[in-house]
């Protein structure tokens, strides 16, 4: 028998698996080893649950918006087909996993994956990103991993009996509007608890039992006159009860919508609650990428260092490693952004730096973590503590930003020229974070549009308002289309007016009115 070389004498450490293939006692070797070293990092996760897939499967995950488990939709058959080809062209690979965040936490794999990919996926999905999943406090007010599996389930279930009941066109309709407000269907600021979708089911009976009290209370009495009541009191009362202004448009709708019927508020809350369940996600991209990259980072060094997996299996994660934090450079063809698993990893391990030998120049910028010796300590956290946008403005240091070779420049469309902003001294490493930071706040991101009021009394009207920032307007013709949906699930005309928030001068107006075919 041939000894490797982790075999150096009698009782070494066998490792975990030898050449590309593996079977189901491989992969439990390999979880249990990648626990044991995410277990020395201090890391705290959820009970894993590793699925097997196939490509065609994961490609259909990847329409679905990442969730296997999930309702039929035109649009995902759509993405799902736009994949397909760019796979079977070579133009395009594919994940190596998908992972939920769920309790427990499901991990999808491909079956094409070799044994060393299988450990950097297991390392850094099942272990990196469940840590994350598990402790983030976006995720801990946001997002109930106890309940979202069930309730994705009772979801399929609903809309495949609204299917049934009143025809596949009905239920597109509504789908394809709440699709399109889907981005304003999201309560940006924490409410009173944390949504429970493990009684979702229940709730809806309830609701179906009750007639929509909330609703009759509304609109049952209108539109009568209280005699004695001052316009402005009785104007102030009727924003209350419909709790205006309102910037989750899809809640507004589900709640206060004259003509919409029970199954059709029921889809709009299911689009609403994943919505939400995916919130904490877009605010976390760099961070939840960077905690798994590092993660995954960490272990398979372990692994290599105690002979757990051999010296081509080390090279092929290395590869892949590579591959997955490479940053093009902006002058490249290849160039489409920063990649928030390169930005993520090159931040935990300038943190690291910073924690364990720091310069001069790290203890005047970070007094508070500078050489305090434990990193992981201090890494989890931040993994805690933070998001994207803060986690940027806090943690990028000057020598990361001279490192990555950053700048900033400002593309006025009024100047004839570019003009540099910052340049590497230390009012300019600030301005530049700064900037940087910006591009992944969701404040700066997302449109600032609110429900204002509604004339109750005359003709319905729905009134909007988007705060334009620096007095960029939306695109027109996106602007009617969204529009057009809001005012179809309203039932009435709907208006969006887009306002400068320093003037309060209107920019433009959008005006559309219901479709009845819509009911």
């Amino acid at each position: 028998m041939t000894r490797t070389k982790t075999q150096k004498v009698a009782g070494a450490v066998q490792p975990l698996f030898t050449g590309n293939d593996w079977d189901f006692d491989t992969i439990r070797r390999i979880h249990d080893a990648c626990e044991a070293e995410a277990a020395a990092l201090g890391l705290s996760w959820y009970p894993n649950q590793i699925e097997i897939i196939t490509a065609e499967q994961m490609l259909d995950a990847y329409a679905s918006i990442g969730m296997p488990l999930f309702y039929k939709h035109w649009s995902f058959g759509k993405h799902f087909a736009q994949h397909e080809a760019g796979y079977r062209r070579g133009l395009m690979g594919l994940a190596y996993e998908i992972v939920i965040n769920s309790d427990p936490c499901i991990s999808y794999v491909m079956e094409e994956n070799t044994a060393t990919m299988q450990t950097l996926v297991i390392a850094h999905a099942a272990f990196g990103h469940n840590h994350f999943f598990k402790n983030n406090y976006l995720f801990k007010q946001w997002t109930d991993a106890e309940g979202i599996l069930d309730y994705l389930d009772f979801a399929k279930g609903f809309i495949t009996r609204c299917e049934e009941r009143y025809g596949h066109q009905a239920v597109e309709q509504v789908l394809d509007a709440a699709h399109a407000l889907m981005s304003q269907g999201v309560h940006r600021y924490p409410r009173k608890k944390r949504p429970d979708l493990a009684s979702e089911q229940r709730r809806e009976r309830e609701r179906l039992e009750h007639g929509e009290q909330i609703y009759n209370d509304l609109w049952r009495t209108l539109p009568q006159k209280v005699a004695g009541v001052r316009p402005d009191v009785a104007a102030e009362r009727r924003r209350a009860l419909l709790e205006l202004p309102q910037e989750n448009i899809l809640y507004f709708l589900e709640k206060a919508a004259p003509r919409l019927r029970p199954w059709q508020r029921e889809i709009l809350r299911i689009v609403r609650l994943v919505a939400q369940y995916f919130y904490p996600q877009r605010q976390t991209k760099v961070m939840n990428e960077g905690c798994a990259t590092y993660v995954h980072y960490r272990i398979m060094n372990a692994l290599s260092e105690k002979g757990l997996i051999g010296e081509a299996a080390y090279l092929e994660f290395l590869q892949s490693h590579t591959n997955v934090i490479r940053q093009p450079n902006y002058n490249e063809r290849s160039y489409g952004g920063h990649n928030p698993y390169a930005i993520g990893f090159a931040m935990m391990q300038d943190i690291a730096r910073i924690v364990e030998t720091p310069t001069d120049e790290d203890r005047a910028w970070f007094p508070e973590i500078a050489g305090t010796g434990d990193a992981m300590a201090t890494l989890r956290d931040i993994w805690a503590n933070y998001r994207d946008e803060s986690f940027i403005a806090q943690f990028l240091s000057p020598k990361l930003m001279r490192d990555m070779r950053l700048f900033h420049v400002v593309d006025d469309p009024e100047e004839p020229e570019l003009r540099v902003e910052a340049i590497h001294d230390e009012r300019g490493y600030r301005r530049m974070r700064r900037s940087f930071a910006r591009q992944y706040d969701v404040a700066w991101l997302d449109p600032d549009i609110e429900v204002i009021d509604v004339d109750l009394e005359g003709d319905r009207r729905l009134n909007l308002h988007h705060r334009a920032l620096n007095r960029i307007t939306l695109q027109k013709d996106d602007a009617r289309r969204v529009l057009q949906h809001l005012a179809d699930l309203w039932g009435y005309d709907a208006v969006l007016r887009e306002i400068d928030p320093e003037s309060e001068d209107v920019l433009a107006e959008h005006v559309a009115s219901a479709r009845p075919v819509f009911f």
